[in-house]
């Protein structure tokens, strides 16, 4: 008999699967799509094809990737999944074979050799190819236009770890910065440091010994400095042998924010340390007058996960906030200061990337402003003016949702800010979703135009543009 998904909140509504690959051509649009807009829309996420082995967790569901073409002031549409030897396995199978979070939780059927994980949280263009990024794996490379499956993608063998879904691409060089929290195993402390130049050559790889093992989702670029932070969200093979999450929120070990020269490497790093909080996302971050400013998204305490004493967590510790840190390099303090923003929760932040690692104005994200529906959900999406220290936003009806924004610049030449915010809707009541384009100086105006689809999106993660050729 067929297996049924179980009843978890990630699997339910619009965290439901798709499970279905399709193509749409010339979507339907209500209002005008800009004719400047030339290129791909990509948006990755969790779909887990068959129902979970073990206990299930959002970020361990097989990656999809959806794709909007734009050309000629036409959108077509089409998704796919990844098709990593994951995939494969199990479709092969029937049925999953490994748990996606606890790789020591498999099916005897499972093979690990040559595992390219589930390629579920990023996508990026970079130096001519299409990757598919999660972070206990290398990336796994796709067909920038039919989404094909072209397999995992080491970098001729010298990438020796597994590869962060949230590399930094300098806007000048075109360098790409990388690391890994795993970079010798899942429960180890050791980490990698590597960079890929423009025209995708791996020119440095390094490793070294963090304060501890931690999930170290996303980490920070300035143009002079790389910033590890490492937070008390620890991975504990300990807790595996008792059957328990393997990572867990453990506060009183404390934040720990490494900090390198870019002209250095890893033996420079020096360590500012401060009291447990948890990011997911920075907006930006960059060096000035002797001090590191980054713009983050702060949690009080990690969301998605227990704590290590296998307690639940507090909700409302839980939601993240636009936060601003000031690391003073020419302190003697080994610490750091930081302040919120606002007031309202978010995630998901982004910028205008020209201005990646450089002192900027425009960022944006994804918020929940008044009401909207329960769970890990937002209904507007904010633009924040830095300078002025002001903030806009747009706000959908009770019913719908929307992820992240993610900006193109009207042209090379647009200065900071001028250009496009393109974010997937979901509606509530219809039970599909649309996908939106909004105007990056005028969000409170909502959409310039909306393209229509008929089937639904489920909440994912992470999202890029690739401008055409």
């Amino acid at each position: 008999m067929t297996q049924t998904y179980p009843d978890h909140p990630n699997l339910n509504d619009n965290y439901a699967p798709l499970r279905m690959e399709c193509e749409v051509n010339d979507l339907i649009v209500e209002g005008e799509i800009p004719q400047d807009l030339y290129g791909s829309f990509y948006r990755n996420g969790p779909d887990p094809q068959f129902p979970p082995l073990g206990q299930y967790h959002w970020f361990g569901g097989d990656g999809m990737v959806h794709a909007f073409h734009f050309e000629n002031g036409k959108i077509s549409y089409l998704n796919r999944w990844s098709k990593t030897s994951k995939w494969l396995q199990e479709r092969k199978a029937g049925k999953s074979l490994i748990d996606g979070l606890n790789p020591m939780n498999s099916d005897p059927q499972w093979n690990p050799e040559g595992s390219d994980g589930t390629a579920n949280t990023n996508i990026i263009f970079h130096a001519g190819k299409l990757l598919a990024l999660e972070e206990g794996h290398v990336p796994f490379e796709l067909d920038p236009i039919t989404l094909e499956s072209k397999g995992a993608y080491d970098y001729g063998g010298k990438l020796k770890s597994p590869m962060t879904a949230h590399p930094k691409i300098d806007p000048v060089s075109g360098d790409m910065y990388g690391f890994s929290y795993t970079a010798e195993n899942f429960f180890s402390s050791k980490m990698s440091y590597f960079v890929i130049n423009s025209v995708g050559e791996l020119k440095t790889y390094e490793e070294f010994e963090a304060p501890f093992a931690s999930m170290v989702h996303d980490f920070m670029v300035t143009d002079q400095h790389i910033i590890f932070p490492i937070f008390p969200l620890t991975i504990d093979f300990d807790r595996v042998v008792k059957g328990q999450s393997p990572i867990a929120w453990d506060p009183d070990k404390g934040t720990h924010v490494g900090v390198m020269p870019r002209n250095g490497s890893v033996a420079d790093i020096q360590w500012f340390d401060n009291d447990a909080r948890y990011v997911f996302h920075p907006m930006n971050a960059y060096t000035k007058d002797g001090k590191i400013i980054a713009d983050v998204m702060q949690f009080e305490e990690a969301p998605l996960f227990p704590h290590a004493d296998g307690a639940k967590g507090n909700p409302k510790n839980a939601e993240a906030r636009l936060n601003r840190w000031e690391i003073n390099l020419e302190s003697n303090s080994k610490s750091f200061k930081s302040d919120y923003l606002d007031e309202d929760m978010g995630e998901f932040p982004r910028l205008d990337e020209r201005l990646s690692m450089l002192e900027y104005r425009h960022g944006y994200y994804a918020s929940g402003i008044g009401e909207h529906p329960n769970g890990y959900s937002f209904n507007s999406v904010v633009h924040r003016d830095h300078l002025k220290g002001t903030k806009e936003s747009y706000t959908l009806n009770k019913y719908d949702t929307l992820g992240e924004p993610v900006f193109i610049p009207r042209n090379e030449k647009a200065e900071e800010g001028d250009g496009y915010l393109l974010t997937i809707a979901h509606r509530g009541i219809e039970n599909r979703s649309d996908l939106l384009i909004l105007n990056a100086n005028d969000v409170s105006k909502g959409p310039i135009a909306t393209a229509k689809l008929p089937h639904r999106i489920p909440h994912g993660f992470h999202g890029n543009w690739r401008q055409g050729n």
